[in-house]
């Protein structure tokens, strides 16, 4: 007798990157920034008063609204505040997909999607990436009647962003509601939060996680409509975002120059590793992240695990389309440059 759903039962479920315990790697596995949170943040969590944490939490975590109201220039009305961008995008499951509902998403790309679809007990409908891992154009057609359409820009795993004017048709021509996953935004200097405002069906999701140095503190941000927004606070937990993450996340959001001089800092670095490792004979996409997708000489998973011997760990995916390559993420110039070296020598 098993007291399992059958669904979870038969799934693989979502596997996260490693968090290595005890052993000295140079973490280069999760795109999680290589450079501390704002002097803001530290200033914010010296001032914490501790004795607040008997009270729940704002349960719209109202401050943090109000934030990215202004760094965003859109009303705290349009924002809905989770713990990390999974817990938004479980919402959105939870809002706009019924069970043996239709659930969208691009493929390659985070593989959370499919996952939280066999969860809610969706059908999976999966929109091929075109050979250069974009959104084709007739995206909408392919996802047909599905209730919700989850795609990253710029993409996960590998980097590159769908031109905007092939986002903006997918907006107009599909019935349901399109989810962009901007997570790694504020590397590429390009974002659809405007389509917020110019379609009703439309939601941005960002996150603390990357170009904030917050993958610790698990803060999301989803930007729609207010009648979306609306929809989605029925769905969330009560109090999903607690005290401490909630007013660190204000200081984050306060603290743009700091952002933005890291990602100016990340790409420069991120550039310069993409011009060593072609001179190398590899091939690498165009990356408009904190990470660059990388196809060696050599088979990924035997080079994969000769940088994990040497001290680096990087992310390797053995699925349909992307088995060739290695995703690594961008740490300081310092970690790149040992890092080079090390691939230097396996991939020869």
């Amino acid at each position: 007798m098993s007291f399992v759903r059958k669904a979870i039962a038969e799934m693989a479920g979502y596997v996260p990157g490693e968090q290595p315990k005890g052993v000295p790697l140079v973490k280069l596995n999760t795109n999680e920034n290589p450079y501390p949170p704002s002097p803001k943040v530290f200033e914010a969590l010296r001032e914490f008063d501790a004795s607040c944490l008997r009270l729940y939490s704002s349960p719209a975590s109202d401050a943090v609204r109000e934030a990215a109201a202004e760094v965003y220039g859109m009303k705290p009305e349009q924002f809905l505040i989770g713990n990390g961008s999974d817990d938004l995008l479980t919402i959105a499951l939870r809002t706009f997909v019924g069970e043996g509902e239709r659930l969208a998403f691009a493929e390659p790309s985070y593989s959370l999607y499919p996952v939280l679809g066999e969860l809610q007990g969706a059908q999976k409908r999966p929109v091929p990436l075109t050979e250069n891992f974009e959104l084709p154009d007739n995206a909408a057609e392919l996802a047909g009647d599905a209730k919700l359409f989850l795609f990253a820009r710029p993409n996960a795993p590998t980097g590159n962003p769908t031109p905007l004017p092939v986002v903006e048709k997918l907006c107009r021509e599909f019935a349901g509601v399109v989810w962009i996953d901007e997570a790694y935004a504020d590397f590429s200097g390009e974002s659809c939060l405007s389509f917020v405002n110019r379609f009703p069906n439309v939601v941005v999701s960002r996150t603390l996680s990357k170009s904030y140095s917050l993958a610790g503190l698990r803060l999301g941000i989803a930007c729609a409509p207010g009648a979306l927004i609306q929809e989605m606070l029925k769905v969330k937990d009560s109090y999903n975002v607690d005290r401490l993450a909630q007013t660190l996340a204000v200081a984050a959001l306060r603290d743009q120059a700091y952002m933005k001089e890291n990602c100016r800092r990340i790409c420069e670095t991120r550039d310069w590793l993409a011009g060593k490792l072609v001179s190398l004979g590899c091939k690498v996409l165009p990356s408009a992240t904190n990470f660059l997708f990388v196809q060696p000489k050599h088979p990924a998973p035997e080079l994969f695990a000769g940088l994990r011997g040497k001290g680096y760990l990087v992310r390797y995916f053995a699925l349909p389309r992307i088995d060739q390559y290695l995703r690594i993420t961008i740490g300081t110039r310092e970690d790149m440059e040992g890092f080079l070296a090390a691939f230097q020598e396996l991939d020869q």
